[in-house]
């Protein structure tokens, strides 16, 4: 009885193990449909915001002698520059709906890309072939070698795809790894918050890390929210779930929190040096994130992760050496500090006792071209002409300081 009842129960269950197969929400060939719209979304956003912050920065310049400190706003260059910078930044939010997030952000380097393309070809000075190409061999170089970190990054992204329901990130948000990974993050961000405030470890990881751990969070609660504001879309309303408004809350409270460790780092350091190390850190920080939260590269063979993670690296030279390019700008000093005397150390030199800076571009006192070095620090010696009063007996000065030659 029991060999002859074997067979039905494996022909009854072979339509059960079938079915539960044609369950799977998505097929291979939709998975790298949904990674394709999500890249060229963000590659999309991410160019078009490059362009609107160039147009805007052009109006700001164009602009910089105006008396009135809101010009801008009366010009249509900065109002374009703005709706491209609305559009671009929804082309992004859109794409982490559909692409892993470990994929989405390394894709951030196009932005890179972008300025670095428009910064060569609007470039105002004119320069010979040779020095065109020994001033900007970096930059092309790379931007070859982030172009092609994005197109491995493209290629072998993760593949994993999962509706984004109220249940299934609540069931990640409670799911121990991201739990655990929470509370060592919680505990990085603290101890770097301490050294940053009471230390006054000002150093440019220390705030970029506070930036990339924020951001990580950020990207985090983007995804969530962009997914499941899709998934109502399509018909499956999300918006009565509870865990939608706490990611909406955590997604702008981070994102303030990032801006706020951005324009510190900026006003100490060069803005080419934050956008190569905030990219480094922020893109390691969210991909370990994502791979945490949502299992990007759960059922990824070897192949693909390594290749994944040759592109990040890749893409990461990349942006380093266009960074790394670009001129530092030079802080300028229109007064002479009192500090700034012969002989005493200062702030600016180093401590090297030079004052005036016959190099500086612009400087009250500092002379070019002088022949001797002497007569810079030799005080100026006002010649007295005494004068006889006039016949109306309206008192004159006592002396008149006369126009002298460098001979005189």
């Amino acid at each position: 009885m029991e060999g002859g009842n074997s067979p039905n129960l494996q022909l009854q269950q072979l339509p059960l193990a079938t079915a539960a197969v044609s369950v799977q929400p998505h097929t291979d060939s939709f998975s790298y449909k949904e990674n394709l719209i999500g890249a060229l979304l963000a590659i999309f956003g991410h160019l078009v915001i490059s362009i609107a912050l160039n147009l805007q920065k052009y109006s700001h310049i164009r602009l910089a002698g105006s008396k009135d400190t809101r010009a801008y706003f009366k010009t249509k260059t900065w109002w374009c520059g703005l709706f491209l910078l609305v559009l671009g930044e929804l082309g992004v939010f859109s794409s982490y709906a559909f692409a892993p997030l470990s994929l989405i952000v390394p894709l951030s380097a196009v932005s890179v890309i972008a300025s670095a393309i428009i910064g060569i070809i609007f470039i105002k000075e004119k320069w010979k072939p040779k020095d065109f190409l020994r001033r900007y061999v970096l930059s092309f170089v790379g931007c070859g070698l982030a172009i092609v970190g994005t197109y491995l990054l493209i290629t072998f992204g993760p593949n994993s795809h999962e509706k984004m329901t109220g249940e299934n990130i609540t069931r990640h948000l409670v799911s121990w790894p991201f739990l655990l990974y929470m509370l060592v993050e919680i505990i990085i961000f603290c101890l770097l918050l301490y050294f940053y405030k009471e230390k006054n470890a000002n150093y440019i990881v220390v705030i970029l890390l506070l930036v990339a751990l924020l951001g990580s969070m950020t990207v985090v609660t983007v995804k969530a929210v962009a997914g499941m504001i899709v998934v109502s879309i399509q018909g499956n309303l999300q918006l009565d779930y509870p865990i939608f408004y706490i990611m909406l809350v955590c997604m702008i409270a981070t994102a303030i929190f990032q801006a706020t460790f951005l324009a510190q780092a900026s006003q100490l350091y060069d803005s080419s040096q934050i956008a190569s190390v905030s990219y480094i850190l922020s893109t390691t920080v969210a991909i370990t994130a994502g791979a945490t939260f949502y299992l990007d590269f759960t059922g990824e063979d070897v192949l693909h992760i390594c290749m994944f993670a040759l592109g990040c690296l890749i893409a990461f030279l990349g942006v380093f050496l266009i960074t790394r390019n670009r001129k530092k700008s030079v802080p300028f000093e229109p007064y002479i500090s009192m500090d700034a005397m012969p002989g005493m150390q200062n702030m600016h030199d180093k401590g090297i006792a030079v004052q005036p800076d016959l190099k500086a571009s612009f400087s009250y006192g500092a002379l070019e071209n002088n022949d001797n070095m002497p007569e810079i620090y030799t005080p100026a010696t006002l010649p007295i002409v005494q004068e006889q009063h006039g016949s109306k007996g309206v008192s004159a000065p006592p002396y008149r300081v006369l126009e002298h030659s460098k001979k005189e």
